[in-house]
């Protein structure tokens, strides 16, 4: 399993690349085990109001989240790529520009707390 963590604005975002012949999570909609890797991460936007009320940059917005929709990928590189492309368009989303991107290889499952600094609050946790 490989984690890819954004961090910026204050809070933070970690989405999985999970690899061949690890057991995905069991949910509708969850990773196709015939992709050798496959990436899932929340997707959010901020909207005017509704949604959930999180701080960003010092300031409370109000974003709303997105089913995450399971990404299958050919090459480690490719889905590395396309993660951290991922993350970056989440913070772009909610106005964050300055986006820091951490990799982490070969982690055993934790609870999902545990990779989490000061996190956006998902209603699908």
């Amino acid at each position: 399993m490989i984690l890819v963590r954004g961090l910026g604005g204050g809070t933070g975002l970690t989405g999985t690349i999970y690899e061949r012949g690890e057991e995905p999570p069991s949910f509708k909609g969850a990773p196709d085990e015939a992709a050798p890797y496959v990436w899932i991460c929340d997707a959010f936007y901020e909207v005017d109001s509704g949604g959930s009320t999180q701080q960003v940059n010092g300031q409370e917005i109000q974003i709303a989240f997105e089913s995450p929709m399971p990404r299958g990928f050919d090459t480690k590189d490719t889905a590395l790529e396309a993660a951290k492309e991922h993350v970056h368009t989440q913070f772009a989303r909610i106005g964050v520009e300055d986006v820091s991107i951490e990799v982490m290889e070969d982690v055993e499952m934790q609870e999902p707390s545990s990779f989490w600094t000061t996190p956006l609050s998902s209603p699908l946790e």
